[in-house]
Formats: structure tokens, C-alpha cells, sequence
């Protein structure tokens, strides 16, 4: 078997979720996100189990792979709604994390600051957040990142563009098998409309192995032991160079919980791939070490997300419609206020996770739906929103008033 490269990375992200805010608390209480009452809206409460079942355990096993592994290497981006709430709830979440990167090992990724669809809504909001990220990760972290990714992998030859046009020298999309036609993702490519900007593609059959099925009885590959895992990667595509695993950091230990033994098999797993001819990389390292193979376009929109793997996660259906017509449309006159509390508050509703909780898919798509949403069901969550927009909107007539 021919020797191959896992760029490995994970995606660290919690949103400010809406408190169940009625029509009546408009006008009154501004408090939208706050950190008290029922739990599943509880933010430091949602936060920290988080952090207690995943980020603790699976940093801690990074930390040590890292110190016992030379040639382990992996990517990390993180939400400044993320880092907010790390600093706020799990300081020490932070300072394991500034370690890791500190040791050289681990490369962050630049992207929206609150995990927003703004690309495909303003473009002014979408270089603020930009902007912001940068900002935020080169405060706590001391690194300015050169590789892109947009939230939940929204990916376009515009936005390719764009990302091209900024510096950056790489993207992450999703591998998606209409975009690639009979290409596999297990290769470098370059992004069309561009000279030169690299596209690496998530192998999302095996990413999804640990991501969605690894604790499933009932998948034909449970249990999945360390090596089977790298004999599967080999066998998915024998002239790949580049396995891009991605998946969200909470696959571990919140997705996938520690009774499945997750965290024993990655720590197997690692041991495995390191004893042999393979290496693990950076997307950096894998933008340094290969060259594109061929030119990838997406005229159209490419997520990782739901079957369809569109944007339709997040504005398929009226409901999400209407609630980003009327948060966008706020746009001009939030940040014309100057109002910084207020600015804050509008920019946690473009979190993408707001309308995510508000599909009404069916399936397995909406069972994932469900089960990520605080809310008893999309209507509640849209009720929530909309009556927030209303009280961001009240706000916005106060400073008229004033003016």
C-alpha cells in the first residue's frame, strides 16, 4: 500500500442560544442569550457540560498524542462566539488550547467570527467578521491564520474569489460527489477562478464513519477498531495522496460518546498510523507538499450538511426565509447606531445555528436537527427569534428618538 497524508481538522464552535424570549418581553427584556433559567438554552450550562464530556478529554489526548507522536499534526478553526464563552465559563479550556498551538503542531484556520452565512447576505457584515476573527485569534493565540473556512463549509467559486483576492493561500470545502463528477477528494486541487489558491475537499464518507456512524450497532462496520479504520482509508481510494478528515471537535465525547470508546480508538488510532509509512499534516503542510492535480468549480453552493448539501440546512423553508430577511435587513441601521451592546446582540442572531433549529426536514435529516435543537420544535425556535428581531428592532427606534 502506497503511503499516504491525513489532514486532520476540527471545527470548535457553540453559539449563543435564545432564551424562549415571548412577544411580551419585547420592548422590555434585552437580555436575549442569557445564562440562567431552562437548561437547554442555558449557555454557561450548555458550555460547560460541553466542555466536561468533550473539550477536556479530547484536548487533553491531543496534548499527549502530540508529546508521544513527533509527526502528529493537525488543523483546529474555532468561532469567536466559541472563544467568548471558553474565556467567560472554561478558562482553562483556553490555556490547554494556546499550549497545543504554542507547540507548534497545530495550525487555526481564519473564519467568520460568529459562525454566519454572511457571504451569501452582506458582504459588508461577512469582511467585518472576517476581520474581527482575525483579530481575535492573533489576541489570544499570537497567529495570523492563511487558510480559510467558512462556516459549516459554504463553498462557491464567488466566494473562491473573494478568498483568493485576501491572501489567503488555501479553502476547505466539502468533497461532494456532484461537484467532483468522477474525481476523487483524495488530492489537492485548485479553486476555478483563481491562479493559484488551493482546495482541499473533505472525504466526507470517512469523516461521517466517525462523525455519525461510529457508535452505531446497527452500521455494517460497528464496532470500528484503529485498524480497520486505516485499512478502510487505504482501500476507499488506493491512488489517493491526501485523506481530509473534518469533522466537528465535539464528535468526540458529545456526539460520540465516551461509552463508545471514541476516545480509546483515535488514541489507537493515531499509534497506528504513526508506526507506519503514512504522516499526518496541517492543511498548510498539505498545500507546501503537493501540487493541485487538477481545477474543482462549484458554481453553486456546497455545504457539509443534510443530503442535499446546499444551504437549505439554513433557508430551506419559509420560516428561515423570513428570519434572515428581517435580521439582515436591520443591517444598516444597528451599525449606524453605534450602539456596541446592541451591534453584539444583532450579530449572535447571523449564527447560523438560529435557523438551523428552525428546519423542518424529514428523515435523518431532521432527526439531526432535532437533536442539535434546544427548542421543542421549529416553531418555537422561530417565535423566539422573531420576537428578538422585534425587541433589535424597538432598540433601533430608541436611537432614532435620540437622533
Amino acid at each position: 500500500m502506497s503511503s499516504k497524508t491525513i489532514a486532520l481538522y476540527f471545527q470548535l464552535h457553540q453559539p449563543y442560544r435564545i432564551k424562549r424570549y415571548t412577544i411580551f418581553d419585547a420592548a422590555h427584556d434585552h437580555m436575549y442569550f442569557n445564562d440562567e433559567g431552562d437548561g437547554d438554552t442555558n449557555n454557561r450550562l450548555v458550555f460547560k457540560r460541553v466542555a466536561e464530556k468533550s473539550y477536556r478529554p479530547m484536548l487533553t489526548l491531543l496534548d499527549r498524542l502530540s508529546e508521544e507522536h513527533e509527526g502528529f499534526r493537525f488543523t483546529l478553526s474555532m468561532t469567536g462566539t466559541f472563544l467568548e464563552q471558553a474565556e467567560a465559563w472554561t478558562p482553562d479550556v483556553v490555556e490547554t488550547l494556546k499550549r497545543l498551538v504554542a507547540r507548534g503542531n497545530v495550525e487555526l484556520l481564519a473564519e467568520t467570527y460568529h459562525h454566519s452565512l454572511s457571504f451569501f447576505y452582506s458582504r459588508r457584515e461577512f469582511e467585518t467578521e472576517v476581520n474581527l476573527h482575525r483579530e481575535k485569534i492573533f489576541a489570544t493565540f499570537g497567529v495570523i491564520p492563511s487558510v480559510f473556512r467558512n462556516t459549516e463549509l459554504a463553498y462557491s467559486d464567488e466566494l473562491a474569489t473573494w478568498i483568493a483576492g485576501h491572501e489567503y493561500k488555501g479553502i476547505l470545502a466539502e468533497g461532494w460527489d456532484g461537484a467532483l463528477d468522477w474525481r476523487s477528494p483524495n488530492h489537492l486541487y485548485k479553486a476555478s477562478g483563481t491562479d493559484s489558491l488551493a482546495l482541499l475537499l473533505k472525504n466526507y464518507k470517512l469523516s461521517d464513519d466517525l462523525a455519525f456512524r461510529f457508535g452505531d450497532r446497527n452500521w455494517s462496520g460497528w464496532p470500528l477498531t484503529a485498524e480497520g479504520y486505516v485499512e478502510r482509508i487505504h482501500q476507499s481510494d488506493p491512488s489517493g495522496q491526501i485523506i481530509n478528515l473534518f469533522m466537528d471537535f465535539e464528535t468526540f465525547g458529545e456526539h460520540q460518546w465516551e461509552d463508545t470508546g471514541i476516545f480509546d480508538f483515535f488514541n489507537k488510532f493515531v499509534a497506528a498510523w504513526s508506526r507506519s509509512d503514512n504522516t499526518f499534516a496541517t492543511t498548510s503542510d498539505v498545500i507546501s507538499q503537493h501540487s493541485p492535480v487538477d481545477t474543482i468549480s462549484m458554481p453553486e453552493v456546497i455545504t457539509w450538511a443534510d443530503s442535499e448539501r446546499d444551504l437549505s440546512a439554513w433557508n430551506g423553508n419559509a420560516l428561515q426565509q423570513e428570519a434572515l430577511k428581517h435580521a439582515y435587513a436591520l443591517e444598516a441601521e444597528v451599525v449606524q447606531s453605534g450602539d456596541k451592546e446592541l451591534v453584539a446582540d444583532w450579530r449572535r442572531l447571523l449564527t447560523s445555528d438560529h435557523t438551523y433549529y428552525m428546519a423542518t426536514k424529514w428523515h435523518e435529516d431532521g432527526n439531526i436537527h432535532a437533536y442539535f435543537s434546544p427548542y421543542d420544535s421549529p416553531y418555537d425556535a422561530f417565535l423566539s427569534y422573531m420576537n428578538v428581531i422585534r425587541d433589535i428592532r424597538w432598540r433601533v427606534m430608541q436611537h432614532r428618538k435620540v437622533l
